[in-house]
């Protein structure tokens, strides 16, 4: 399952989990409201983890990047050099996108 999904089952989970946490109090179960709390940090969670591994995919596309940037310098191939600077600018994004 790709990390979007995740992100977005996480956030589903959370949503249901904050709903029945609210149910549960407007009835004064307590039951209820911590089997929400529980839902709702487990949602939460699972968005976390989905971004922590955004951010690793981010790193490595950020220093393969630059390794090939460097690697089209000493070479002296502009192209090489480009997509480098491209792809290291990709992994920042995704570092950036998925604090």
């Amino acid at each position: 399952m790709d990390n979007k999904t995740e992100r977005v089952k996480g956030k589903a989970e959370e949503l249901k989990g904050t709903l029945k946490e609210g149910v549960g109090d407007l009835i004064d179960n307590e039951h209820m409201q911590a089997e929400g709390h529980a839902e709702k940090v487990t949602g939460q969670a699972r968005q976390d983890v989905a971004k922590a591994e955004e951010r690793v995919k981010g790193v490595g596309e950020e220093l393969v990047g630059k390794a090939k940037g460097v690697v089209g310098g000493l070479i002296g191939n502009e192209q090489m050099q480009a997509e480098g600077k491209g792809k290291e600018l990709k992994g920042k994004g995704r570092q950036k996108a998925n604090r």
